[in-house]
């Protein structure tokens, strides 16, 4: 089976969502049974797919594609809550994360961090300078 952890992830997403296969697949503007073999494992979404999932779970997009080349590498795969950030428009966080000229200085970074990021970007220069030194104050407290 191909994507194994991408099909079993699909299935939680949707079942913790209380989704019908009928209806991701209406939202993704597919038949049910393209859909039915992206959560068997059978096919794989492509990429424009997989950036319709992630926001229909608002989730992020990278998320998905990271279980997809986790099949390729020794890393074990946990269930976990999905991490849903405090943004009002979850849609705009998601194409922030998710735009290539972001993509450098998110890489690595954990979502927590990503999400801290996008609203400091969002900021003037002064309250910049203003939340650095109220962090370096909150470092030298430990």
């Amino acid at each position: 089976m191909k994507n194994e952890l991408l099909a079993k992830r699909l299935k939680e997403l949707r079942k913790a969502n209380n989704y019908t296969q009928e209806y991701v697949a209406s939202y993704l503007n597919i038949g049910r049974q393209a859909y039915s073999h992206y959560e068997t494992g059978r096919n794989t979404p492509s990429s424009d797919t997989l950036y319709n999932i992630s926001a229909l779970y608002s989730i992020p997009y990278h998320s998905l594609i990271e279980l997809m080349m986790t099949n390729d590498h020794p890393f074990s795969y946990q269930t976990s809550p999905a991490y849903t950030p405090v943004v009002n428009d979850v849609s705009e966080f998601l194409e922030y994360i998710n735009d290539p000229k972001n993509e450098k200085k998110l890489k690595l970074l954990s979502v927590k961090e990503k999400e801290l990021l996008y609203y400091f970007d969002k900021l003037t220069v002064k309250d910049q300078e203003d939340i650095l030194d109220f962090i370096k104050i909150k470092v030298k407290k430990k």
